[in-house]
């Protein structure tokens, strides 16, 4: 490829980034312009895959477990097989010594969050249309840098330089358009609140009444989305039932629910919305409107078969239909996560589908280790026209499964540490001999403590689940 020519064709990308949900959108962005994608959850197990096949342009987060971008890109750019490779860093840049870092790491282009998906793809053709050689390597020198009061002594090439001056450039020239029109919305509204007392006061009235009714409808809202919620004495045949809920806000994006299908079968579910607010539980009271085990017109889990009998509809089914009915563009690029499963409790078969879901936990009455049993699909609402893959999982007599959102093992500690699946595992481990409900609020109770003093920053739903046939 000569310079200044982007590439005709897909390049095979490396995608370093802990959070799989945001890691899944850029794939799927990546692969739709025709890229082939490769993910690691960290900058270690990126370092790996790049060895094993060397990518032809590299994108990281900067805070990572195990290895930060920083670390990565320092790795990367020190291997001789791989300093040739672009490095994109994704960044808030909040502080001005991030760039610093970043050139001190070898990083060829800032990001920053958050970003039009257009915007990223440009800034991959610039840097593919230069590549890096040798003989920017040979040209790197040791630079004196002062900024914030502090000097910093970094060695980098003059190609390097010059994509990262132009990144921040443009990044600069964004924030600063983002001010120029900021700065007219304000003066727009300045001259608009040239009013009298009077009016003023006649206004804080208003506003006054208005937000007393925002909190009882709020207070409504909480009651609605409560209904979607087990009865704190939920009590099914052979099974032991426990469950917590706490949402970060009034009102939540998560929601649970266990109930019977029919004389055989118990439908259970958790569901995570995607963002916080009044937009995330409208459409959490939606989706639970669809999720109801009563024959209706609105309910897809169940229906009257010609027979008189009712059919009970597969998890399969039921995530398929809801990706049918919610598609993110009708509800402003709302989409959600689902794991919906059918207990048959004469025989312990729990058939399940997931939606972008974290995997359940299985604890044997046998003896062992917690298992966790996953099952790929995208998130609800986010890519239409698919069909979910529907997994079983044979329960023995005693055994315990465990649902949950994403808010117990990605909450994060003081120093953004995430709870994580080793932690969550050992925990519902070591409650495994207590009673059921004893064991979820231990889970509860680790989770709340790992995220002081802040408290969790996300909603915390738990669905724990005995077989006792």
């Amino acid at each position: 490829m000569e310079a200044g020519t982007p590439p005709a064709t897909g390049v095979d990308v490396l995608i370093a980034e802990d959070s799989r949900m945001q890691a899944r959108i850029l794939q799927k962005r990546l692969s739709d312009a025709g890229h082939t994608v490769r993910w690691a959850e960290n900058g270690q197990a990126a370092l790996e895959l790049a060895r094993e096949r060397r990518p032809d342009i590299i994108i990281s987060d900067i805070e990572m477990p195990v290895a930060t971008g920083y670390d990565f890109c320092k790795a990367v750019k020190t291997d001789p097989a791989l300093r040739s490779v672009p490095f994109i860093l994704l960044s808030t840049l909040s502080d001005p010594i991030d760039i610093i870092r970043g050139l001190d790491a070898g990083a060829d282009n800032y990001v920053t969050k958050p970003y039009e998906p257009d915007y990223l793809l440009g800034r991959m053709q610039a840097l593919l249309a230069t590549p890096l050689g040798g003989d920017d390597d040979a040209s790197a020198a040791m630079l004196e840098v002062t900024l914030a009061g502090q000097k910093f002594r970094v060695k980098a090439g003059r190609q390097q330089v010059l994509n990262l001056l132009v990144s921040t450039f443009e990044n600069a020239v964004a924030k600063n358009q983002e001010l120029v029109v900021a700065n007219q919305e304000l003066s727009v509204a300045r001259d608009s609140l040239q009013k009298s007392n009077e009016e003023l006061t006649v206004l804080n009235a208003e506003i006054s009444r208005y937000n007393a009714q925002m909190v009882r409808d709020l207070e409504a809202a909480a009651k609605v989305q409560r209904s979607l919620l087990p009865p704190d004495d939920v009590s099914l045949p052979a099974l032991g039932v426990a469950w917590r809920y706490v949402p970060c806000h009034s009102l939540a994006g998560d929601f649970l629910n266990i109930f019977s299908l029919d004389p055989e079968r118990v439908g259970l579910f958790v569901v995570d919305v995607s963002g916080h607010g009044v937009p995330s539980s409208l459409m959490a009271v939606t989706v639970g409107r669809f999720l109801t085990p009563k024959i209706s017109d609105s309910s897809i889990l169940v229906r009257q078969g010609l027979d008189g009998q009712v059919v009970v509809a597969t998890p399969a089914e039921v995530a398929t239909h809801l990706n049918q009915l919610f598609q993110a563009d009708e509800f402003s690029g709302l989409y959600f996560t689902m794991l919906y499963g059918v207990l048959h409790l004469p025989t312990g078969r729990l058939d399940y589908v997931s939606g972008g879901h974290p995997a359940l936990v299985r604890v044997p009455a046998t003896g062992g280790p917690p298992e966790f049993h996953g099952a790929e699909g995208f998130p609800i609402a986010f890519v239409p026209e698919i069909e979910y893959e529907q997994k079983s999982l044979q329960l023995a007599p005693g055994d315990r499964i465990y649902l949950y959102s994403d808010g117990v093992p990605e909450a994060m500690d003081k120093d953004q540490e995430p709870y994580g699946d080793e932690q969550m595992a050992a925990c519902i481990e070591g409650g495994r001999n207590i009673p059921l409900d004893a064991s979820v609020a231990r889970l509860l109770t680790a989770v709340e403590t790992w995220c002081q003093p802040a408290g969790p920053l996300d909603d915390v739903s738990i669905l724990g689940v005995e077989w006792k046939p």
